[in-house]
């Protein structure tokens, strides 16, 4: 657990899977990234699923859901999906179960993010946390719903459509406060609608990156991912964010990567730990 002023944040894991290297890391050459990160034969590197829960003393809110439990052996093995823990199962070794969550916001609705957002209960496709209001942009569904052929495969309807059905959206136009001093901000950049959540309290800042900078390897603002649909808007928005980051010493979430989930990033692009992945 990591403490920013009044708010307590904690690192909920959904496993890990894995992803083609060359896609993770765009444009940069494959003699560079292979030093920093380890591929397997299939030429997939390892990324955790880093979701974060941040207590109020008020309300539980969770940020993003993971892949979820729905998919079939055949995805799992194409994904490389490890398991356990889900996040069901993380939140139960804090004391907490899926009733306890009060707000859920999904950074965006590709499928490792928002597929743990529901869940097969019978036959029916349900919300897996039944109380809370799911904090979602309103362009970023429709997105989802009118995907082209490139971004197809990245969504998938049932993830998020049972959660509408369920009455269960909150649809934000824009920036928006969830809870005093947390705040859903629409960046743009990874695809047109993402959103980061930014969090301040007692004169401390901190922010889920999501997939602005899924890992520690991504801090350079040159090194965005082949999957960004506005590569030059990440490059652009990192490059700015990253000032404001290391002269206030940001706790910085870092959702895909496999080893450190929360540091500070420092001058030159080096990440000081705080929390590493499974702890």
């Amino acid at each position: 657990m990591i403490k920013v002023g009044q708010l307590e944040l904690y690192i909920v894991s959904d496993g890990f899977f894995k992803l083609d290297g060359g896609a993770m890391f765009g444009i940069v050459p494959k003699v560079a990234w292979e030093k920093v990160t380890e591929v397997d034969s299939k030429n997939r590197i390892r990324m955790g699923l880093n979701t974060l829960l941040i207590r109020t003393g008020r309300k539980n809110i969770l940020v993003d859901t993971g892949i979820g439990t729905k998919r079939d052996a055949k995805f799992n093995e194409m994904y490389g999906v490890v398991r356990p823990p889900t996040v069901p199962e993380s939140l139960n070794r804090l004391g907490l179960s899926v009733t306890d969550i009060d707000a859920v916001v999904i950074s965006h609705l590709h499928f490792d993010h928002a597929g743990g957002a529901t869940v097969l209960d019978g036959d029916e496709i349900v919300p897996t946390f039944p109380r809370a209001l799911y904090f979602i942009q309103r362009g970023m569904w429709a997105e989802a719903l009118t995907p082209n052929p490139r971004t197809r495969g990245s969504y998938m309807e049932d993830d998020f459509l049972p959660l509408e059905k369920a009455g269960r959206v909150k649809f934000l136009d824009g920036d928006h406060e969830i809870e005093p001093g947390i705040v859903a901000r629409k960046t743009g950049g990874h695809v047109k609608h993402h959103q980061s959540v930014f969090i301040e309290s007692g004169g401390r800042k901190a922010v889920y990156w999501a997939d602005l900078m899924p890992t520690t390897n991504h801090v350079k603002p040159a090194w965005v991912m082949g999957y960004d649909l506005f590569p030059h808007e990440v490059a652009d928005l990192k490059q700015r964010m990253l000032a404001d980051a290391v002269r206030e010493e940001w706790v910085c979430v870092f959702e895909h990567d496999p080893r450190i989930a929360v540091g500070i990033i420092r001058e030159g692009y080096k990440v000081e730990p705080l929390e590493p992945v499974g702890a």
